[in-house]
């Protein structure tokens, strides 16, 4: 009698070779040498997983990003470190001597400070931020625009410049609010109240019933530093409602603005294509 080959292989019924099965009967899954399941691999043996993921980088903690902007503050505002701890030390000691005055204890006072006084030094840091923030911007051109934008509600401040000088740059922002149209200068310049004066009058026109303030940016007398800008419009006194802000809104965007009429119009030069005519010659 012929022998079985005990290192024959199963076969299924096509005569191929039979494939692992589980004891339900699907297929079994290939496992490393703990038991898991195995990655698929490529060619050279690496994981198909980790060579097509892009590395990840690890986001950062809310602590580091704290002493990054303390840095960033203390390098331009070399005053950061006494206010953060004036503004921690005052609540700490009130409070303390409040409760050991009232109760006769200090420790209810001393846990409260400590709390209090943790959020007026992170309150403090990030005014110091915001202006070291603003002192590195101030006396460039568009400043005024971007301490504008940082109002976060109450004005509508316009994108592009109202008027603009051609030959100094000086430039006209313009807002519009319920306390009216604000006009935003930069300097005290001859040219810059001209400019203020001349987009008064537009306004003026379009607008007669509604309130104009003319702002001047700078360091000067009669003039709001950048820092101080936003506090100054948000404090305004509204004279105007809502629908009627709105609607100031909505006759300014549809004013003409002179930048725009300056830019000729006409075949773009960059997008024009030159006549076959004229290189074959007549």
């Amino acid at each position: 009698m012929a022998r079985k080959d005990s290192s024959a292989r199963p076969t299924d019924r096509t005569g191929r070779a039979a494939r692992p099965t589980d004891r339900t009967g699907r297929a079994a899954r290939p496992t490393d040498r703990t038991g898991r399941a195995a990655r698929p691999t490529d060619r050279t043996g690496r994981s198909r997983a980790g060579s097509t993921a892009a590395p990840t980088v690890a986001p950062k903690g809310r602590i580091r990003k704290m002493i990054e902007v303390y840095k960033f503050t203390q390098a331009t505002e070399p005053s950061t470190l006494p206010w953060m701890v004036g503004a921690f030390l005052i609540p700490v000691i009130v409070l303390t001597l409040l409760t050991l005055l009232i109760f006769d204890s200090l420790w209810y006072g001393l846990l409260v400070g400590i709390m209090i006084g943790l959020l007026a030094a992170l309150t403090a840091l990030a005014r110091r931020a915001e202006r070291a923030a603003y002192s590195r911007i101030a006396g460039q051109k568009g400043a005024a625009l971007a301490a504008m934008q940082s109002i976060r509600r109450g004005w509508n401040v316009e994108q592009e410049p109202a008027q603009i000088d051609p030959r100094s740059q000086d430039m006209i922002f313009r807002a519009s609010g319920r306390a009216g149209v604000a006009l935003v200068g930069e300097g005290s310049s001859a040219r810059t109240l001209k400019l203020l004066d001349k987009e008064r009058s537009r306004v003026a026109r379009l607008l007669p019933n509604v309130p104009i303030h003319q702002i001047l940016v700078g360091d000067g007398p009669d003039e709001i530093p950048v820092h101080k800008l936003a506090g100054y419009m948000t404090r305004m006194k509204p004279t105007l409602t809502k629908h009627e802000a709105g609607e100031v809104a909505r006759r300014l965007q549809a004013m003409p603005n002179p930048i725009r009429q300056a830019i000729p119009k006409g075949i773009d030069p960059q997008r024009a294509r030159p006549s076959r005519r004229a290189l074959r010659g007549r």
